[in-house]
């Protein structure tokens, strides 16, 4: 079963412009499909994967019988796995400006892309970049009865209101939303036919990763390192980074760490969050806090697929999964946090210019806590607002909103 992308509206936009359109995003995010959904429907298409050495290993080597055997006579020409060429970047502008045809790539690795490509083709291509599911994709293929209901009810950012839904839909948007923070958005992990086929699916997207992204690319030799880092991390969501304790749990040196963290992020498997400030001598300036680009993936790495009312993290857990939804939707954003320790969990520049201060419960009971007063002293222009897992308080009154309606 296809599920269709969002991004897909923004590709067609481009078809018929020449530039070329890449699409990077972590491995197994649809990438392939969605691109080949696209080229279906076209004519004279060339399509190679470059996890073929052949293929591979002449673009690399003998870019005139590439040209001869895939490019010649057609119109469109589609190169998957792109990260593995060499030079790629290179021998892909020679193609684009000797001969007459829309070109695509994807690539699993944003690192590779630059270096091999990127800096070749400057005002030569478009980059996109493609995510697993987000929830309303996420409900395109488990109740699609629901998309539309979701598209009108959200709510923060549309700033509707008060939710016109009855309380059976709104529980079974919450079961739905609880189902997507445990097992992510992964297409296959969605597609999968129960719980253990899932955790299994999870299981093999992060043995591949090590053994595609880290060894191959990265070349990493000892990689336990980087698993160390990595599950210390999938432990702390939603918590400052602290240099000093994860050098001293992965064994890395601070500038080894640093260039580690940034592979994660470059490699899409979780993302650095800075703080929002504008006093240096009382609010948290450089510490960033951790989130993962994926919550099925995070909860597969520290081995917990456990129900809400079941977890200690349930709350880190919705925090990452807002994370995820705000990555998704393009939004900018950050978190603040002073020096006596109170924190908002993101401060997000809408669309429209705004800002908005975004607290995610679990449960709510006091919308007035001690950061949330400390943080509306220090800036009270800014608006604030809760995304709840469960609660029975007036929408209007309060700006409490149900999670799944951010």
């Amino acid at each position: 079963m296809y599920i269709k992308r969002k991004l897909e509206g923004k590709i067609l936009k481009y078809l018929d412009s020449p530039e070329i359109i890449a699409v990077v995003g972590p491995r197994q995010s649809g990438k392939s499909t969605m691109l080949g959904n696209i080229l279906d429907k076209l004519e004279n298409v060339s399509r190679v994967n470059f996890e073929d050495r052949a293929a591979l290993n002449m673009f690399d080597k003998n870019i005139e019988d590439f040209v001869a055997l895939y490019v010649t006579g057609k119109k469109y020409l589609f190169i998957d796995e792109f990260q593995y060429a060499k030079n790629g970047g290179k021998k892909l502008k020679y193609i684009f400006d000797e001969h007459k045809i829309k070109i695509f790539i994807s690539g699993s690795s944003a690192i590779d892309m630059t270096v091999n490509a990127l800096k070749f083709l400057v005002g030569r291509i478009f980059i996109f970049q493609l995510q697993p599911f987000d929830f309303e994709e996420f409900l395109q293929y488990e109740d699609k009865a629901l998309v539309h209901i979701l598209q009108n009810e959200n709510l923060i950012f549309k700033q509707l209101g008060v939710s016109k839904i009855g309380e059976e839909i709104a529980e079974k948007l919450k079961r739905y939303y609880e189902q997507y923070a445990l097992f992510g958005g992964y297409p296959r992990v969605v597609l999968a036919k129960d719980e253990e086929e899932k955790k299994e699916v999870l299981k093999n997207i992060y043995n591949t990763y090590f053994l595609r992204e880290v060894r191959d690319i990265l070349g990493l030799i000892d990689d336990y390192k980087l698993e160390k880092l990595i599950k210390a991390l999938a432990l702390q969501i939603g918590n400052l980074i602290e240099y000093d304790e994860l050098g001293k749990i992965s064994e890395f040196s601070y500038p080894t760490l640093k260039k580690y963290l940034n592979f994660l992020e470059k490699t899409f498997i979780c993302n650095l969050v800075k703080p929002y400030y504008r006093n240096k001598r009382t609010e948290i300036v450089k510490n960033p806090k951790v989130y993962f680009l994926d919550c099925g993936l995070r909860n597969s790495i520290v081995n917990d697929f456990r129900k809400f009312e079941d977890r200690t993290d349930g709350g880190q857990l919705l925090e990452n999964a807002i994370f995820m939804q705000l990555i998704k939707g393009g939004y900018s954003f950050n978190f603040w946090r002073n020096k006596k320790k109170n924190e908002v969990d993101f401060i997000l520049q809408l669309p429209d210019q705004k800002m908005l201060a975004l607290e995610v419960k679990s449960t709510l009971k006091n919308v007035q806590s001690r950061s949330i007063a400390n943080f509306k002293k220090t800036y009270p222009e800014i608006e604030v607002a809760f995304a709840c897992l469960k609660t029975n308080m007036n929408v209007k009154k309060s700006k409490v909103y149900p999670i799944w309606a951010v």
